[in-house]
């Protein structure tokens, strides 16, 4: 029986989750989300289960919203480097979700990268 469009990416998604709960360390997970209209990202810290800081497109000051492009992926996560790194944190793990890292998701983890975020 062929499985759904949707069900195949939750399978994904738990995958990736899974692997990086057991590589992780007590990091933060640096987590993305994709829709067709926007981007955004969360750091999160899986053992108080509290975002510690985050980003999108739908914030009115980037002047993003409603934009889902290779340059709107790498200015929120030039973003969330500079957020994370004020709160505090300077290495996490990268949940791409069940996202090919490929285009704007690795658009986003180049940005943060070059931010100093350390994954």
């Amino acid at each position: 029986m062929a499985l759904k469009k949707q069900e195949l990416f939750q399978k994904r998604r738990l995958r990736v989750r899974n692997k990086l709960r057991a590589m992780s360390n007590g990091r933060p997970r640096l987590s993305v989300h994709r829709s067709s209209k926007n981007i955004s990202v969360q750091v999160i810290d899986d053992v108080k289960g509290v975002t510690l800081a985050s980003a999108s497109t739908l914030e009115k000051d980037f002047g993003l919203v409603g934009k889902n492009n290779v340059e709107a992926a790498a200015k929120i996560g030039a973003a969330i480097a500079e957020r994370a790194k004020a709160a505090g944190v300077e290495e996490v793990v990268f949940d791409r979700g069940g996202f090919i890292f490929h285009g704007k998701v690795k658009a986003l983890a180049d940005a943060a990268r070059e931010g100093g975020l350390k994954f």
